[in-house]
């Protein structure tokens, strides 16, 4: 089947279904910190961040929103919003370390077994953000034969 996209672009349902997954979750969860889940968000920004806690969570819901929606409606601009969205997923990753060693109660993560898991489930989110939006197959179609792979070495 010929295709007019670059190595690395193709898309497949799986992909899109999971992208548009994680998009309305995203915005769910951006509708939530500026609405009724407010307080509970609150709860996970660390105590020692030096921004005021309600900042942070209209801060980073507005973001989950923009995120969000850009992953539904704006498929030509998957893979930057691939990367932008797996930054976020790690820019997070402070707040949900404080809630377990804080041992913050919120969002039903009332143990320390249920907050370690948690945190365990981030990278997944990244993975998931960067598999979804085509952005690491793209990384990976730009790459050099050989290059960032380990034991390889560049051959002059």
């Amino acid at each position: 089947m010929a295709t007019d996209r670059p190595p690395g672009l193709a898309t497949s349902t799986p992909r899109t279904v999971t992208r548009w997954l994680l998009g309305t979750t995203l915005l769910a969860a951006g509708l939530g910190h500026l609405t009724w889940l407010r307080q509970e968000f609150q709860a996970q920004v660390p105590s020692w961040f030096p921004v005021e806690a309600d900042l942070v969570v209209v801060a980073s819901g507005v973001v989950e929103i923009v995120l969000g929606t850009g992953l539904v409606v704006l498929p030509r601009y998957r893979v930057v919003l691939g990367w932008v969205t797996a930054a976020f997923f790690v820019v997070i990753v402070p707040g949900n370390v404080a809630q377990y060693v804080e041992g913050t109660d919120a969002f039903g993560l009332t143990s320390d077994a249920a907050r370690a898991a948690r945190l365990a489930f981030q990278p997944l989110l990244v993975a998931v953000a960067l598999w979804s939006t085509g952005a690491w197959a793209a990384w990976r179609s730009h790459r050099s034969p050989g290059e960032d792979r380990p034991g390889s070495a560049v051959r002059e």
